[in-house]
C-alpha cells in the first residue's frame, strides 16, 4: 500500500558580512625639555696666616746689638755711674766733713779707691733661655657662596590621534526556501 507521503525540502539562509576593521593610530611626540643649570658663584677671602720671630734678644746675649740700642745702654750705664760717682763723692765729703769723730778719712778713701773690683765668674748660656719670641697667627679663611635654582622649560605635545570607524556590510548570500511535496 501506497501511503501518502510529505515531503519537506528546506534550505538555509546564508548571511554574508563584509568586515573593515576599525583603525586607530596614535603618536605622541615626547615633550621638549630644556633645562639650564646657572653655575653658583664661590667667593673665597683669606687672610695668610702670619709667623713672626723676634730674634732682638738673642743678638744681644751674644753681644750683637744694634747701634741704637748700644747708645742707649751706654747713656744709662753712664747716668748710673755718674749717680754712683756723685753719691760716692757725697760720702767722701761727709766722712771728710766729720774728722772730729775720729779715725783717718783720707787713709780709708785712698784705700777704697784704690782696690780692684772683684767680679764674679758664672755660667751663662748664650742666647739665654726664652730669648727668641714666636708669635704665630693662623689664617682665617671666609666662604661665601650663593646658589641658583634651575631654569626649567617645558613644552607638552599632544598626542596625534586619527581613528577610522571600522564597517560591517550584511548581505543575503542565500535566501532560505522551504519546498514542500505530496506524494502519493
Amino acid at each position: 500500500m501506497n501511503v501518502p507521503q510529505l515531503r519537506l525540502e528546506s534550505t538555509n539562509a546564508k548571511i554574508g558580512l563584509d568586515i573593515q576593521q576599525p583603525v586607530q593610530e596614535i603618536q605622541q611626540a615626547p615633550a621638549d625639555l630644556q633645562i639650564k643649570q646657572p653655575k653658583a658663584e664661590l667667593e673665597v677671602n683669606r687672610t695668610p696666616s702670619q709667623l713672626t720671630i723676634d730674634q732682638t734678644e738673642a743678638w744681644a746675649d751674644m753681644d750683637l746689638k744694634h747701634i741704637s740700642r748700644r747708645i742707649e745702654e751706654f747713656a744709662q750705664k753712664g747716668y748710673e755711674d755718674w749717680l754712683s760717682g756723685l753719691a760716692r763723692m757725697s760720702q767722701e765729703g761727709d766722712d771728710l766733713m766729720r774728722v772730729e769723730n775720729g779715725g783717718n778719712p783720707i787713709a780709708d778713701h785712698a784705700k777704697m779707691n784704690s782696690e780692684s773690683l772683684i767680679y764674679e765668674l758664672n755660667i751663662g748660656f748664650i742666647p739665654s733661655a726664652n730669648s727668641v719670641k714666636i708669635d704665630y697667627r693662623p689664617s682665617e679663611v671666609q666662604l661665601n657662596w650663593k646658589t641658583h635654582k634651575p631654569e626649567i622649560d617645558i613644552k607638552i605635545n599632544r598626542p596625534q590621534h586619527q581613528y577610522t570607524p571600522g564597517k560591517v556590510n550584511v548581505s543575503m548570500e542565500q535566501m532560505s526556501s522551504l519546498t514542500i511535496n505530496w506524494t502519493t
